[in-house]
């Protein structure tokens, strides 16, 4: 089924899944796991749900018309809600669903940039989850005037019940409860990102799991990571393991090649589709 795949390495891989005392999964997003999850951000499922911002603005794919300058909120809102709807509130896809079948007896933690709340509902454990750059089911301040976050499902939700012509009531435009400014997505893209009393705590459980296991046989799995922000998965991780002799970086990501040729006799990278791997893994 898959003539091509680099089986030895995925038998390295499984052997040291078996073999490692606690696994950190760093999981990206964009073109990463989620990408290989299933999610499309062009092609038939944007035209099935957006087509009118082809039609009217020549967009063709959700992420370049989600930077559109809308002349409205209710406009705005008309479309986050249906972009936020598809890729937070939609079933938990297969691949997130097998990954948890492989790890759920080990000793794991993962940090992920996604933000599309899949681990979650594949059952991965809340308190072995840091989510560091948000989650589409959150809603902020847009100023912010203070530091917490809401869940925004009903309110999503309706916004797509009660739009007409692609725009939602003024009345369902959010509203801070405190200062009454328009909320916004907790989504990391500037200053303004709201970290909440939550991510502190997920951003210390990490913390904690790296010290407690930082002497140990760690294997650091990293999943569809790219260069956007090297910083928070990619360079920690190569950084962790040169530390840790006992430990082992693995990347699996499509067009990957480079090892630090610190760490290299100790890492593996499978350049292959997460999905292909995982479903042979499984």
């Amino acid at each position: 089924m898959y003539p091509n795949i680099n089986l030895p390495k995925i038998k390295q891989l499984t052997n040291l899944i078996n073999d490692s005392t606690a696994i950190i999964i760093g999981a990206g997003a964009g073109a990463g796991l989620s990408t290989a999850a299933g999610f499309e951000y062009d092609g038939k499922t944007f035209f099935n749900n957006f087509k009118y911002m082809y039609d009217k603005y020549g967009y063709q794919d959700m992420y370049s018309a989600s930077f559109h300058n809308f002349s409205s909120s209710i406009e705005k809102w008309g479309y986050y809600s249906k972009f936020i709807y598809l890729n937070r509130y939609q079933e938990v896809k297969p691949l997130y669903q097998k990954l948890y079948q492989i790890m759920k007896d080990k000793n794991y933690f993962i940090i992920t940039t996604n933000v599309d709340h899949q681990f979650q509902k594949a059952s991965f454990s809340k308190n072995r989850l840091f989510y560091t750059q948000g989650d589409y089911g959150l809603f902020q301040c847009s100023i912010p005037c203070h530091n917490k976050t809401y869940d925004n499902e009903q309110q999503i939700k309706e916004m797509i019940d009660k739009q007409i012509d692609h725009k939602i009531p003024h009345n369902l435009i959010p509203r801070c409860p405190i200062c009454h400014n328009e909320m916004v997505p907790n989504l990391r893209s500037d200053e303004r990102f709201v970290e909440d009393e939550g991510w502190h705590k997920s951003a210390l459980n990490y913390q904690k799991f790296l010290k407690e296991n930082e002497s140990k046989k760690v294997l650091f799995l990293e999943l569809g990571v790219g260069y956007n922000t090297p910083s928070i998965i990619k360079y920690p991780f190569w950084q962790m393991t040169k530390l840790n002799p006992l430990s082992h970086y693995v990347c699996i990501n499509k067009n990957e090649t480079y090892i630090p040729k610190e760490i290299k006799d100790r890492s593996i990278i499978i350049n292959e589709d997460i999905n292909d791997v995982i479903n042979i893994r499984f």
